[in-house]
């Protein structure tokens, strides 16, 4: 089986990212949200970022025309019933994406792969509400997925190594490096020990430690980050780096994943990041 036709449900930041990806690479894509106005928004933002590559000459016209031809809006999910691969990217609460691939599991073709782009949830819980546990996969991209290189491959306890080989095969045709995580465990391998350091970049705001700012000047020039982790915490979603932190700490207790104060008051005043347009820094200007 080759993958040819790819799904992405739920288009915020981080779907419109993998939406944009998959048709830079010549996929078949197919998108799809419960809200009709992030569909526009996302086909909008995507035009938006293809014509910055094209004024920087990075693209040509023609290329931004054949990449926008790539993507398919639809209304309903049985409009997508033939595609191969189906990529969920919809808010990390567990219930909501089980019943997401409830759904996908009874309209998809059967040989078509489901696949979660979830941060930090296990892989098995998810792949166990379909009827298809085998063809199931967290293909976890990293934000902003048109930028970062990375992926985390984790396999469920019941998914096949067909599924996995074709899931590496996948990321490696829309250009990125995959890392096979072999321990279906809470938080993989980069949640689980960068969680902590995000956390703790927080407690230094919260005491005062430094400026936001300096902070971030301090990652990109002492250990070459392309981004600071203050502005990383906004692009993320401060109230998914909060869902992720309440949900390690359940899962792997101690200390060490307990939320800082100020990132739980951030989030309960709506101060979300880049997609509220107020975090840690100010995106309406």
């Amino acid at each position: 089986m080759a993958i040819k036709k790819v799904l992405v449900v739920g288009l915020g930041l981080m779907g419109r990212g993998i939406l944009q990806v998959c048709a830079q690479s010549g996929f078949e894509s197919y998108a799809y949200d419960v809200s009709e106005d992030a569909v526009k928004k996302a086909a909008g933002h995507i035009e938006k970022s293809l014509d910055k590559r094209v004024q920087k000459g990075k693209m040509t016209e023609a290329d931004k025309d054949k990449i926008l031809s790539n993507i398919k809006p639809v209304t309903d999910l049985k409009e997508a019933k033939d595609v191969d691969l189906a990529i969920e990217a919809v808010f990390e609460d567990i219930n909501v994406k089980q019943d997401v691939f409830r759904k996908l599991d009874a309209v998809l073709q059967p040989n078509a792969i489901l696949a979660s782009n979830t941060s930090a949830l296990p892989a098995t819980p998810l792949a166990s509400v379909t009827k298809r546990p085998d063809k199931f996969m967290i293909i976890h991209f990293h934000q902003p997925p048109t930028v970062m290189r990375l992926i985390e491959l984790v396999k469920a306890i019941q998914t096949s190594d067909e599924t996995a080989a074709l899931a590496m095969e996948f990321c490696k045709a829309i250009n990125k490096d995959p890392v096979q995580i072999n321990v279906d465990c809470p938080g993989f391998l980069t949640n689980r020990t960068m969680i902590p350091l995000l956390n703790e970049v927080i407690y230094c705001i919260y005491e005062g430690v430094s400026t936001k700012e300096d902070i971030d000047l301090a990652y990109k020039s002492g250990f070459n980050w392309p981004m600071g982790p203050v502005t990383l915490c906004d692009f993320i979603g401060l109230d998914t780096l909060l869902h992720i932190m309440e949900d390690l700490h359940a899962r792997r207790g101690g200390d060490k994943f307990i939320p800082c104060p100020l990132l739980s008051n951030m989030v309960a005043a709506g101060y979300l990041g880049h997609k509220s347009g107020k975090g840690f820094f100010d995106y309406t200007k």
